[in-house]
């Protein structure tokens, strides 16, 4: 399953989120149930997060080496990762494609993305799915 990049920012994909939650209704004790995932909504990926992860990935996908692991910080919320790309470029729909991981740490909460980017109009980097990783 992937998700829009939309759907993992703050406030993107309400709807998405609404129907991956579930009916909050539901008890269980004296406790409402909460999706596996749920964290501190101030740890999440910010808008500014994605745009410095997306530079280094854009960065990353345009050199030549493999798995050219390239780090990110945002210095307003401390936030940071990696972006790698992973395995090689492949044609989708017409264009050069790659697959990514996408890290991102704060407040010492790390999580992980896989995604894929596409080499689209003018050869710019594309991010056309992101889907979070979880552990199995």
């Amino acid at each position: 399953m992937s998700f829009p990049l939309a759907s993992l920012l703050p406030g993107g994909g309400d709807d998405a989120r609404a129907s991956a939650k579930g009916d909050k209704s539901d008890i269980t004790g004296s406790l409402t149930l909460q999706p596996a995932a749920a964290g501190n909504a101030s740890e999440d990926m910010t808008t500014v997060d994605w745009s410095l992860a997306t530079a280094a990935l854009r960065e990353a996908l345009n050199r030549k080496e493999d798995a050219a692991s390239i780090p990110w910080q945002n210095p307003t919320t401390g936030a940071r990762g990696t972006v790698t790309p992973i395995a090689s470029a492949y044609v989708q729909d017409g264009f050069a494609c790659r697959n990514f991981l996408a890290s991102h740490v704060r407040n010492g909460r790390e999580t992980w993305f896989e995604g894929t980017a596409c080499r689209v109009h003018r050869g710019d980097w594309d991010v056309r799915s992101t889907r979070p990783l979880r552990k199995s």
